[in-house]
């Protein structure tokens, strides 16, 4: 941050019925909110970016306390401070970057809404009329099976499913996430804010989410596209001390019929190959949360969280933090990857990943979410997604696995989560 000119900052409350969505802007946004509550924000009043390598998000956290310490404004003090916001790739060894926008607005569970503006000292804080929008009212058509492209196809995930399996049971392994990628040729221009306000619409109890993607040329990091996706996984959220997970593991598909709904949800809580996919992951949490805590509690048995489209076992974790408190992205280092993402144990679970998934995974399930100049935060994960630049989507979606997985009922959850997907993506 050497050399960079001071920042100024400005609180300003806005009315209780104000939309996120509205704030939100494509070209120059980040969008991340749940029931009505989270963060909109809207350009960059300056970038934090770090190399990919060992300790990559801690020494991004590092990195925002410098960015924020910088900036002065006695407008916000008591108010919401500044916020960091943006998504970090799954990778660590991808380089990073966090943004500290030149516009945010939030809403929170105990207060309204609020406007935080941040801009060079020098400078006049940006004043970009904010459009009257709406969804559309219709979608466009289905798309059509000429315009999929599966990447890998079917077979071949199923024969890596099968690879994973065998190497579980030969014992290097207990649990790998394969993940799947599919094409969209959409034959027009796809819209993110369309796309999120169907997501939102469908499932709001999930995390809506838009965020920048960039690609690494020789050390700049360029524009890559628009990561938008609804996922139900918190990874992470600090108030103060209050820290809390929920963690998902297990699932199982929703269905429009009441009692086969009912014993789908029972059949995944009965589940062994499920429960052992979910075990893995409380485990990992619980180990990374508890150095952290000084008290930590979780549901002794999993338990049902039900989607739009799937059943899942979730596991939900509450903590007090022990003094001096580590920030929500300093609790993200710790906890990221998961195994419900990568796999345990971790480096061989990522080795596998490296080898059999055929495309790089960029920001599909990485962090997403925002972290404040007090410590404060909330993170999901990047699940559920898809990442759009122009006419084109890469959609993704993976299956955890272990020694009970069946190869063909792997490929049909991940097929099943395309579907879905597929179906708002009409929207945008």
């Amino acid at each position: 941050m050497t050399g960079a000119a001071p920042l100024l900052a400005r609180t300003v409350p806005l009315g209780p019925a104000f939309d996120l969505l509205a704030n939100y802007q494509p070209d120059a946004g980040f969008f991340f909110e749940r029931r009505g509550n989270g963060v909109s924000a809207v350009g960059t009043a300056r970038g934090v970016a770090v190399a990919g390598g060992p300790g990559r998000i801690g020494r991004l956290a590092g990195g925002v306390r410098e960015a924020f310490a910088a900036i002065r404004g006695s407008e916000w003090a008591g108010q919401p401070p500044p916020v960091a916001v943006g998504v970090i790739p799954f990778d660590e060894l991808e380089p990073a970057m966090l943004v500290i926008p030149e516009r945010a607005v939030g809403r929170g569970e105990d207060r309204g809404a609020w406007e935080l503006d941040v801009w060079p000292e020098g400078l006049a804080p940006l004043h970009k009329p904010r459009e009257r929008w709406a969804g559309r009212a219709v979608p466009f058509e289905a798309f059509e099976e000429i315009q999929l492209r599966p990447d890998p196809v079917p077979r071949t995930y199923g024969a890596a499913v099968a690879a994973v399996r065998k190497r579980i049971r030969d014992g290097d392994l207990r649990k790998v996430v394969l993940a799947r990628s599919l094409v969209v040729d959409a034959g027009r221009e796809l819209d993110p804010k369309q796309l999120l306000w169907r997501l939102r619409a469908v499932d709001p109890d999930c995390y809506a989410f838009a965020a920048p993607t960039f690609v690494d040329r020789g050390g700049d990091l360029l524009r890559k596209g628009t990561l938008v996706g609804a996922s139900p996984e918190l990874l992470v959220a600090r108030r103060g001390r209050d820290v809390r997970s929920n963690p998902l593991a297990g699932s199982a598909p929703r269905s429009g019929d009441p009692g086969e709904d009912r014993a789908n949800a029972d059949f995944l809580l009965g589940s062994t190959k499920n429960r052992e996919e979910h075990a893995v992951v409380v485990e990992a949490v619980a180990a990374a949360l508890h150095p952290f805590c000084d008290t930590l509690s979780y549901d002794p048995e999993p338990v049902l969280l039900g989607t739009a489209n799937v059943w899942h076992l979730s596991t939900r974790f509450r903590g007090v933090l022990g003094e001096p408190a580590p920030s929500a992205l300093d609790l993200v280092g710790a906890l990221h990857p998961t195994p419900a993402v990568c796999g345990t144990p971790r480096e061989l679970a990522r080795q596998a990943i490296i080898e059999l998934e055929p495309f790089v995974r960029g920001a599909y399930a990485g962090p997403v979410g925002w972290v404040d100049a007090n410590g404060d935060g909330e993170w999901g994960l990047a699940l559920r997604c898809a990442e759009l630049a122009g006419s084109r989507a890469r959609l993704f979606a993976g299956a955890g696995i272990v020694a009970d997985s069946d190869p063909d009922e792997e490929l049909d959850e991940t097929e099943r989560k395309f579907r879905a997907f597929l179906d708002s993506l009409r929207w945008g």
